[in-house]
C-alpha cells in the first residue's frame, strides 16, 4: 500500500536509512532508457520520490522547483515517480514548474530498497553516494537549509 503523508512525524513507518549507501536501483527516462542508481552519484543529489495523486507531493514540487532554480548549478535533483505514466509525470510536475530530471521506478526498486511507505520522501545523498538525511513534506526554506547542509557534508565541512 502507497500513503501520502503530511508531516514527516506521521508513524506512518518509514525505513530510516540515514548512513546507509543509495540503494541499487535502475529507473527509467522518459525515453525507457535505462539509468542505473549509480550514474545519479558524482555530485551531491537531491532525490525526491513522488506520484501524482498524492496532496503533500503536489504541494512541495513546486518548492523544489523553485530552489533547483536556485542551486541546480551545485546540487543535482531528480524527481522520481513511482506509480504515474511519463506523460502524467511530465505533465503534472511540468504544471508545477519542475525543470529538472525526472525518472519512473517502474518495479519501485528504490522505494524498496529504502523501504518507502509514505511519500512524498526526500533523500539527501552525498557525492558518494551516503544518504546524510530522509525527509517528508518540505517547504522551500526548509529545502535550502538542507541542500545547504548537503553541500557542507558533501564538501567535509
Amino acid at each position: 500500500m502507497v500513503a501520502c503523508r503530511g508531516s514527516p512525524n506521521d508513524g506512518l513507518g518509514n525505513q530510516e536509512v540515514e548512513g546507509d549507501l543509495f540503494p541499487n536501483a535502475t529507473f527509467l527516462d522518459r525515453n525507457d532508457n535505462e539509468i542505473s542508481s549509480a550514474e545519479l552519484l558524482g555530485n551531491p543529489l537531491v532525490v525526491n520520490l513522488w506520484f501524482s495523486t498524492c496532496a503533500p507531493c503536489a504541494k512541495e514540487l513546486p518548492d523544489f522547483a523553485e530552489v533547483h532554480a536556485e542551486v541546480g548549478e551545485e546540487v543535482r535533483f531528480v524527481g522520481v515517480n513511482t506509480i504515474d505514466s511519463v506523460e502524467v509525470m511530465e505533465r503534472f510536475a511540468g504544471e508545477r514548474g519542475v525543470q529538472y530530471e525526472l525518472l519512473r521506478d517502474q518495479y519501485a526498486e528504490l522505494a524498496n530498497g529504502i523501504g518507502a511507505v509514505a511519500f512524498p520522501i526526500t533523500l539527501f545523498v552525498t557525492s558518494e553516494g551516503v544518504i546524510v538525511e530522509q525527509t517528508g513534506v518540505l517547504d522551500a526554506d526548509e529545502l535550502r537549509e538542507r541542500v545547504a547542509d548537503l553541500i557542507a557534508v558533501d564538501q567535509g565541512a
